[in-house]
């Protein structure tokens, strides 16, 4: 009897242990593609290569984009196995539509404002944002950044006055697809100034100046992460997005700047 329960225990414990590697020893090779954010472009591929090197016989390719470019692939059916945008609307209507499993949020984001290291335009607070002549650049209105922006310049009417954000919105000279856009504007200096997230300023170091935001008038992004249910590999799609928001994962996000999942 004692060695029947043996025999019984450690074979339940094979059978764990075999579903531990996501593509373990004589099993064929995995290959997932993920969509993410374009503000996650610094972060994902250090968290993928943890997860690669954890998952062995698993290869991420990544393909970063505006969240709205996103959405729309896996609306038209371009293979994909995990979704992860900066935005909840978007997560919300992928799901209701039924193209991704449930999401769960698993980082937020804030903005500030970026200016060319040299500041041609002599900005020293947000005010200046209303001067005739400045060359700002934001994210289109599809976007996440572009909405967020138009949230902050609302929030900052409080603070400026009613015409604010409308006098800003006069400035700008050019509406991009993705935050990087907004960024690399900035950088080359053919823009005076541009709201990014915090993230992305972080990355770009000494390639840009920055103001922060009122706190009362920040946006907070929130980042959802989904299996897409058209996944051919939906169990290891979900071991990926497991690790995103593992303890090393989130690591890897504080360190560039993401704040943490809304409680709860």
């Amino acid at each position: 009897m004692r060695r029947l329960r043996l025999g019984a225990w450690l074979a339940a414990m094979a059978i764990a242990l075999s579903g531990c590697s996501a593509a373990g020893a004589g099993s064929e090779p995995v290959r997932l593609t993920v969509l993410a954010a374009a503000s996650l472009k610094g972060a994902f591929p250090k968290i993928g290569q943890m997860f690669t090197t954890a998952h062995p016989g698993v290869t991420l390719d990544f393909s970063f984009a505006g969240t709205d470019a996103l959405a729309a692939q896996i609306e038209q059916g371009v293979p994909a196995d995990v979704f992860a945008g900066a935005s909840l609307k978007f997560g919300d209507e992928l799901a209701g539509k039924g193209f991704i499993e449930p999401y769960r949020p698993f980082c937020t984001n804030q903005l500030v404002l970026v200016l060319p290291p040299a500041n041609p335009a002599g900005i020293t607070s947000l005010r200046d944002l209303t001067r005739p002549g400045t060359k700002i650049v934001v994210g289109s209105e599809t976007v996440p950044i572009g909405a967020y922006t138009r949230t902050v310049l609302v929030h900052l009417n409080a603070t400026y006055g009613a015409s604010f954000a409308s006098r800003v919105v006069a400035n700008v000279v050019s509406n991009e697809d993705n935050v990087e856009g907004v960024l690399t504007k900035v950088e080359s200096g053919e823009a005076d100034a541009g709201f990014v997230y915090v993230t992305d300023a972080k990355s770009a170091g000494a390639a840009v100046r920055t103001i922060s935001l009122p706190a009362a008038a920040q946006a907070t992004a929130t980042y959802p992460i989904a299996v897409v249910k058209a996944s051919k590999h939906p169990d290891v799609a979900r071991l990926f997005e497991d690790f995103v928001l593992s303890a090393p994962a989130q690591r890897v996000l504080r360190d560039a700047a993401f704040g943490p999942p809304p409680a709860g």
